[in-house]
């Protein structure tokens, strides 16, 4: 069973004390969303694009088992050493004995979920090894020693100055520095070395492509290419779910992932990977940890199309005043939410009530996930499941009874709306968190069921 951990209002308080930090993540979040928008609305075919790339995922999700076969027998015929890990555990004791074999105890990652999800730096770390991340976003929260806060943009709820001082920690940046011009060079110096360095690189993957057995990796800054061509020996880690059955379907996906991600047109550096160059080594490992399990749940097996660009974060109004740390979770925000309690229903019980079930996370999804709905199909599984914390089910058996009877529901809105009119004061306090960060509304002077009684014959 999972240890017991803050929830996510719990997390979310001390998030919201920086007012001033919860109002610029929140802004900084909208104006990407909003560029997402934008470069969205660019292409007449985007609606057609997202039904594609849906329709693509399902068809490999429904024969996810050919297609896994018929990947590893073409990425072993390219020179690529196979592996299979059914857990995180195993995940990381195969990247660890890969390691042993060459001698390497020092190894360069660029950014990859899945390695935060199987918890692969604490990991390697306890073996005596040095994992130094190269993603400039998550080289700045391993500094800090934080997990990253989305999945795109790592340190999105760091500001420059506290940038500044991280790098004149660790990296002798003058005292003060904030620019991040001069902060981006001293990390490109700091990497560079490391890169040049470095006997093994390890690499996410966004795409593995069953019909030739290459994979490829999306990238900004080229971190990936860097440390997977200098490297001796290039591990790359990705979940099973990451199949796509043909090289033509890429197309789909590399227009909608940048897109809905940042709004750029498209990733910078869009890699392929098919074989071993002369004298290196190249693994691929495939992990399961928990995805054949969610397969089986057919509520929730469409959470397995995500494809990782974060487009749900952005537009979450919870996460973005929030914070991605309150999620407790590798994969933070409304599609963490739906994927944290396949791996452990008590230990992220909190997580799908993390929402106002408003839909702009389905709205937005390139590959159209019904994340509100899952979110909601959630609930009903953890309530049903005894995981609901006693207040939460209690409240919840309350208002089934209220909604189910109108009498009730008519006498209990009523008696709300005299509440609020003349005794604010006994739902406005302390004991309920629903006011904590909101402002009393205007009271109504009738109901929409006797306006509606009124004005529409």
């Amino acid at each position: 069973m999972s240890t017991p951990t803050k929830t996510h209002p719990e997390l979310s308080a001390v998030f919201n004390k920086d007012e001033q930090r919860v109002n610029w993540h929140d802004e900084t979040l909208w104006w990407i969303r909003q560029k997402r928008d934008k470069s969205a609305h660019s292409i007449p075919e985007w609606e057609i694009l997202r039904e594609k790339a849906s329709q693509i995922k399902n068809n490999a999700l429904a024969n996810l088992a050919e297609y896994l076969v018929s990947f590893e027998e073409k990425a072993k015929a390219n020179g690529i050493i196979v592996h299979w890990a059914a857990d995180a555990q195993e995940h990381n004791q195969i990247v660890h004995q890969i390691l042993q074999k060459h001698g390497i105890l020092q190894l360069v990652k660029s950014k990859s979920m899945l390695t935060e999800e199987c918890h692969l730096n604490e990991y390697l770390e306890k073996q005596g090894l040095e994992v130094i991340d190269s993603d400039l976003g998550e080289r700045i929260v391993q500094l800090a020693k934080e997990p990253p806060s989305h999945i795109v943009l790592p340190c999105i709820h760091k500001k420059k100055e506290e940038i500044g001082d991280l790098f004149h920690q660790h990296l002798g940046v003058a005292a003060g520095t904030s620019d991040p011009q001069i902060l981006t060079e001293a990390a490109r110096v700091h990497l560079r070395e490391t890169f040049l360095t470095r006997k093994a690189a390890l690499t996410g993957v966004n795409f593995a492509i069953a019909e030739t057995g290459e994979f490829v990796v999306c990238t900004n800054e080229g971190n990936a290419d860097m440390g997977a061509h200098l490297a001796d020996v290039h591990i790359a880690c990705m979940g099973i779910e990451k199949i796509i059955p043909k090289r033509k379907h890429l197309g789909v996906f590399l227009r909608l992932l940048a897109r809905s991600a940042t709004g750029q047109p498209i990733t910078t550096y869009s890699s392929h990977f098919k074989k071993p160059r002369a004298g290196q080594e190249m693994h691929l490992v495939l992990v399961d940890n928990g995805r054949t399990v969610q397969m089986g749940r057919e509520d929730f097996r469409a959470s397995l199309k995500c494809i990782r660009c974060g487009a749900c974060m952005n537009t979450c109004p919870v996460y973005r005043r929030s914070g991605g740390h309150s999620y407790h979770n590798a994969i933070s925000g409304p599609i963490g939410a739906i994927l944290a309690p396949n791996l452990d229903r008590e230990k992220y019980a909190d997580l799908p009530f993390a929402s106002t079930l408003c839909g702009s996370c389905s709205n937005v999804c390139p590959v159209k996930i019904d994340i509100h709905q899952q979110l909601y199909k959630w609930r009903q599984v953890i309530v049903q499941e005894g995981y609901a914390t006693s207040s939460k089910k209690m409240s919840m058996k309350i208002m089934n009874y209220t909604l189910s009877s109108p009498g009730i529901y008519r006498t209990a809105g009523k008696a709300g709306r005299w509440v609020l009119k003349y005794i604010p004061f006994a739902v406005n306090n302390h004991f309920n968190p629903w006011y904590k960060q909101r402002d009393m509304p205007e009271v109504p002077k009738e109901s929409f069921g006797e306006w509606y009684k009124k004005n529409v014959k």
